[in-house]
């Protein structure tokens, strides 16, 4: 199986997240490696699940992880493909076809992406060029409570100060 591996060397998001001293996670994925393609069945054209994501790396002071996919390269701005928060610290892993729910069994919620709906949303560019898929891992020092569904945005404003360790996994998808 090919596993994925890269680290976070900044957030990428444009958000202004005041980060103060964190750690890199290592984010992997055994279903496409680092800067590579995203199988269409991770995709609008397939079947649309959640790739099976795992991490290493987090302080002993994590509690919880949040999760944030996007699309940097999307015609109209930053298209969000999922907001997850709340992964308990003993978890360091999603499988594959998480669940679209707003509350997971394991006590982890997610958001509302780009789609307008709660979980995951699998890449779907228009025809054309390739677009990057950053699968963003956050360990946070807490859990968070937020009206939900929130949004991305409502998620990174929350996470402000409690980022203690971060990773990221990029792939590429061009309309098949």
């Amino acid at each position: 199986m090919n596993r994925a591996l890269i680290t976070l060397f900044s957030l990428g998001m444009g958000a202004g997240v005041a980060l103060g001293e964190s750690t890199k996670l290592t984010v992997t994925c055994t279903a496409f490696e680092a800067g590579q393609l995203v199988p269409v069945k991770y995709t609008c054209q397939g079947d649309d699940v959640s790739p099976p994501l795992k991490w290493d790396g987090a302080p002993a002071k994590a509690k919880s992880f949040a999760v944030i996919c996007d699309d940097p390269d999307a015609p109209g701005g930053t298209w969000v493909h999922w907001v997850l928060y709340n992964q308990p610290a003993d978890a360091p892993s999603l499988p594959e076809n998480t669940p679209i729910l707003d509350s997971l069994p394991n006590g982890a919620a997610q958001g509302r992406n780009s789609f307008q709906n709660t979980g995951y949303g699998g890449p779907c560019p228009p025809a054309g060029k390739a677009h990057h898929y950053f699968f963003r891992v956050y360990a946070l020092d807490t859990t968070l409570t937020l009206q939900g569904p929130p949004t991305k945005e409502l998620l990174i404003a929350a996470m402000r100060g409690h980022i203690v360790a971060q990773g990221q996994l990029m792939g590429t998808y061009k309309r098949q």
